[in-house]
């Protein structure tokens, strides 16, 4: 029955689980069900004990439970999202993530007072990522308050970073990115005498069937706890070997979609500066999952585009090099006149194509980066704005806190239960502005600073529009 009742209990409150002692058994599968697990490090999580397998086995094997089911195991695994060294230590970790959430789920938005913010929302920010060095990607958090990332799962699914943070005093759950490489370590099993630990180097910037897990179940979470999402996107793909589709990459991609699809709150993603969104790596990320909620921005610097540029040129451009230079080098335009002439210049036109190939080739790319760059992005419409990595930090905390606001106002009016409720408001929200000012009012193209101030001083006569406007939409669908 607490099996069960815990799994409920996920979908309705926020579940915590701080393990303390040895826990066996069901124990062990309550703590799994509650999801957000704190062990304590010398506290073992464990379905059978170290000597009850030790005698189905017939043999001394394993010398403790903590082989079994101690911290070394757990962060590595991903069961357990942090560990601490004692009992108090746990308590306070649990105090810290709880205070990232609301009261409870339909609790009102809380706003956040900028006036007196330690650290003020329109702070420059000073750290930029070098291009062709190795950068530690936890730098990059300096976006969010000073000291309010919370860091989650950091032994499992090294190329991702999960966690929480507040952005000018809104907590937001954070993914970014590891751009370095990072080793993966798989401790030998006792009970198999030819194993061997192994130690497996992952690339950054990719997707492994770890990481792709790992961050769609902390979607989930972040969903659950009612708090906006935000995507430091810097992806160049995912891993697709065949250890890695045998290790079901392709199921845990696409769980990040599905969670992504049924999100009911803000997700804001952005490419930082020198970043780039490539292949299956944008399309599970792509605005348009769920645009209800979701928002893609890119900083000037950034590229993105399903293949990269050196793909490009090799897939859509290479047969139109060679008459390219017969086009412009005017070498190879002397040569293609005598070969007309009925000259035998076959060797010299291929030794010239030959010399000019690295040249046309770098032209090629560079011609073909140019479709990948933010203001490209942005003039086809995959991307909502370009914003500059230094000035991120004020932008993105306005445009938060109007998406919030407008998600408390809808929740206000009706019972949000799933994304067509949210869609329904957006549009009657329109309609309100096209009524209250003029028909060729776009209030999503409305600054945000102006935004705010006017959901703040109209929001009573909002809320009643669009409770009026819902009586009316279902009267409409039932014919009333």
């Amino acid at each position: 029955m607490i099996a069960g009742e815990t799994s409920r209990a996920y979908n309705e409150v926020i579940t915590y689980c701080l393990v303390t002692g040895r826990t066996v058994g069901i124990g062990a599968y309550v703590a799994r069900l509650s999801r957000r697990i704190c062990q304590v490090e010398n506290a073992d999580i464990i379905l059978t004990g170290a000597p009850a397998l030790n005698s189905v086995l017939g043999r001394e094997v394993y010398t403790s439970n903590g082989q079994l089911g101690g911290t070394e195991i757990m962060t590595r695994n991903g069961v357990t999202h942090s560990t601490v060294s004692n009992d108090y230590d746990g308590v306070r970790q649990l105090l810290r993530w709880l205070s990232y959430t609301r009261k409870n789920v339909k609790a009102p938005f809380k706003e956040p007072s900028f006036e007196y913010s330690e650290d003020p929302i329109d702070r420059c920010l000073n750290y930029l990522p070098s291009q062709n060095k190795e950068n530690d990607p936890r730098l990059m958090m300096t976006i969010f308050d000073h000291n309010s990332f919370e860091e989650i799962k950091s032994g499992w699914g090294k190329t991702v970073i999960t966690g929480r943070a507040r952005l000018g005093g809104i907590s937001v759950g954070v993914i970014a990115v590891e751009t370095r490489s990072v080793f993966v370590e798989i401790p030998a099993d006792p009970a198999a005498p030819d194993s061997q630990a192994k130690c497996i180097q992952q690339a950054g910037q990719v997707w492994y069937p770890d990481s792709a897990y790992k961050t769609a179940e902390a979607i989930e979470d972040f969903n659950k706890e009612s708090l906006p999402l935000f995507i430091l996107a810097n992806w160049r793909g995912f891993s697709g070997g065949q250890k890695d589709m045998f290790e079901m990459v392709l199921k845990f991609g696409a769980y990040i979609v599905d969670q992504l699809c049924e999100y009911l709150n803000p997700v804001i993603v952005y490419i930082p500066p020198y970043g780039e969104l490539r292949g299956g790596a944008w399309a599970v990320i792509d605005p348009t999952i769920n645009p209800v909620c979701m928002q893609m921005f890119a900083d000037p610097r950034s590229r993105g585009g399903v293949l990269e540029p050196e793909g490009t040129v090799q897939v859509k451009m290479r047969k139109d090099l060679v008459p390219l230079m017969r086009r412009l080098d005017k070498e190879m335009i002397r040569l293609g006149i005598l070969e007309k002439e009925g000259n035998d210049v076959k060797v010299d036109i291929n030794a010239r194509i030959q010399l000019l190939m690295p040249t046309y080739r770098n032209i090629a790319i560079t011609f073909a980066d140019l479709h990948d760059t933010a203001v490209r992005m942005k003039a086809v419409g995959a991307v909502k704005e370009v914003v500059k990595w230094e000035e991120s930090r004020a932008f993105f905390t306005r445009r938060l806190l109007r998406l919030c606001i407008e998600q408390d106002i809808y929740r206000e009016a009706i019972d949000v239960k799933c994304l067509e409720d949210i869609r329904k408001m957006q549009e009657s929200l329109q309609q309100y502005f096209a009524k209250t000012r003029d028909e060729t009012f776009s209030w999503y193209s409305y600054p945000d600073e102006d935004a705010i101030k006017l959901l703040r001083e109209e929001r009573k006569q909002i809320v009643a529009f669009l409770v009026g406007n819902d009586f009316f939409t279902i009267g409409e669908r039932y014919g009333m």
